[in-house]
Parts: C-alpha cells; structure tokens; sequence
C-alpha cells in the first residue's frame, strides 16, 4: 500500500498529533498623566474625556490624583493602543502650548 502524505494517520496504524499553539493574554500598560505646574485641570478634564471617554465626575477624580499625587492613571490598554493614547495625549496638549505630558507603564 501506498504511504499517502495527507492522511492524518500512516497505514502502519500510527496517529500523527497536531500541536495547537497556547494564546498567551497580551501585556497590559498603564497610560499616566504625569503633573506639571502650568496646565490647567480643565484642559486635563477634556483630555480625559476626549481620549479616555472618561465620564465628567470619573475624569474629575483622576484630575485630582494627578494634581495632588503627581500622576494618574488615565486607562489601562494593550501595548498598541496604549502607545496611541500616549502620542494623542502629548500631541492634544503640545497643540494647546500646554505642557502636560503622559506616559506608559506596564501594569
């Protein structure tokens, strides 16, 4: 008999196993207005809302850490779409001549 290549099986009665690669969840980042002395909290409010889609009393709040922690967490994303959140945020705030800036940490 013929050894057929595509049999999932040879004739000879041994079974070939297909492996199946294990998905891993992806790393999480941190997207984290850091404070500065010259933005005010209502530009970091919008901000919040426009990039974060953060609620008003939600993006209040994490004004608030920022301003009085040094730094708050705007959202936590996958590696990609933190990195966008990360350059509309610093490019948002360098359009307005303001100096807020935001950074990415893995979670």
């Amino acid at each position: 008999m013929q050894n057929d290549k595509n049999l999932p099986y040879s004739p000879d009665g041994d079974a070939s196993v297909q492996v199946i690669p294990k998905l891993t969840t992806p790393k999480m980042f941190s997207v984290v207005l850091l404070n500065d002395d010259f933005t005010p909290m209502d530009f970091v409010v919008l901000v919040l809302k426009k990039f974060f889609n953060k609620k008003e009393d939600e993006a209040i709040k994490i004004m608030l850490d920022v301003h009085q922690k040094g730094a708050g967490v705007a959202g936590v994303y996958s590696l990609e779409i933190g990195e966008m959140k990360v350059m509309q945020t610093n490019q948002f705030a360098q359009m307005h001549q303001y100096p807020l800036k935001s950074s990415l940490e893995e979670t």
